[in-house]
């Protein structure tokens, strides 16, 4: 008989309120309702996951190292089970700097990128044939500091690879920098001596994403709350800034912002991006010619601090991770107007922070 087809969740979360570290749920889309399939704990505090291209990996960055004396944190391998989406350990290596906050995977499956917010430093690694790594292949420190009071040292929190893999894309909160460092896939290492991308004093840039069929990169920057619109050359992997936009929505007052998460629509005519603050996600339409941006409005995130979210690889729904509320909010996404609408429907889990989907056919 055929295998029914599955749809898996693999959520991160803080060790905080009785969480049990990372969960994978079987999803039921009829009902938007879960399962718990699984949950793990080898660490604590397993805050961001990756998925390898091949779907048969996955990669935890735990903040906790690998023994109580070690101050770094410790990265996990894991095997996908092809037919319930379980996780089975492979091997654990430390991740070579302090408090890492963000971990992902060049797109020809041979690296592992990680950041480290406070360390202000990134480690590269080598991804071996069992889908296990290697030791650090590269540790890269960065130093500086700029204008606001959240700045006095750099801040390292995401790197985002090209489509070929060829270059990969280090956003510095700490020092308002987009470092783009050459990447040795044989060796699993980055070249030392990247282009510098220098985004707006103060902006505080966090997360990156391409769009996903477009020359257009984008930024968005936590401290002051904005998106800034890169054109890419597709030659040499240069980017060139076009604009820059507001997060915010001006009929809300609120003391304290910081964005969080931007990811498109399957599309590519839709981009999201969560705010921690106003807790809501705005939505813009991406013009299809320039690559910039017009505001379309704001949609409530059904709790409170969001963090990543997960656009459906099917196109339908949003999973929303409200951190201070414990819940991921389920949203339907509409494809012609791009705005979002509440099912109601939550995922308990606590403190949740990360959001990824594996489909089993």
């Amino acid at each position: 008989m055929a295998q029914k087809s599955k749809e898996i969740i693999y959520v991160g979360t803080y060790s905080q309120n009785n969480s049990k570290g990372i969960y994978v749920l079987e999803f039921d889309r009829e009902n938007l309702t879960t399962t718990t399939v699984q949950t793990v704990h080898d660490k604590q505090n397993p805050t961001f996951l990756a998925l390898h291209p091949n779907k048969q990996f996955l990669y935890a960055a735990y903040r906790e190292g690998k023994d109580e004396k070690d101050e770094t944190g410790t990265i996990v391998s894991y095997s996908i089970a092809p037919d319930t989406g379980k996780l089975s350990k492979i091997n654990e290596v430390s991740s070579a700097g302090v408090s890492p906050c963000h971990i992902s995977v060049d797109p020809t499956g041979n690296v592992v990128f990680l950041s480290h917010y406070q360390g202000g430093n990134l480690s590269t690694f080598k991804i071996l044939e069992t889908g296990g790594l290697s030791e650090v292949a590269s540790f890269i420190q960065h130093t500086g500091k700029s204008v606001h009071a959240n700045q006095t040292k750099a801040h390292m929190h995401s790197m985002i690879p090209s489509a070929d893999g060829e270059w990969v894309y280090a956003s510095d909160l700490g020092i308002d920098q987009i470092l783009k460092y050459k990447v040795n896939l044989e060796k699993g290492t980055v070249d030392e001596n990247p282009v510098i991308i220098k985004t707006t004093p103060g902006a505080g840039p966090r997360h990156f994403v391409f769009h996903p069929s477009l020359p257009f990169a984008y930024s968005l920057e936590e401290l002051s709350n904005t998106v800034s619109i890169y054109s890419l050359d597709q030659t040499n992997g240069d980017l060139s800034p076009i604009g820059r936009i507001n997060m915010l929505n001006d009929k809300l007052h609120s003391d304290y912002n910081a964005g969080a998460d931007i990811h498109f629509s399957m599309d590519g005519r839709w981009l999201y991006a969560s705010n921690r603050g106003q807790d809501n996600l705005v939505v813009y339409k991406v013009d299809q010619a320039t690559g910039l941006l017009e505001t379309q409005g704001h949609v409530p995130t059904g709790g409170i601090h969001p963090r990543n979210f997960k656009v459906d690889e099917k196109g339908a729904l949003v999973f929303v991770a409200n951190m201070e509320t414990d819940n991921l909010a389920i949203f339907t996404l509409d494809s012609d107007t791009g705005m979002l609408k509440a099912t109601g429907k939550n995922i308990e889990i606590p403190r949740p922070v990360f959001i990824d989907q594996l489909f089993i056919e």
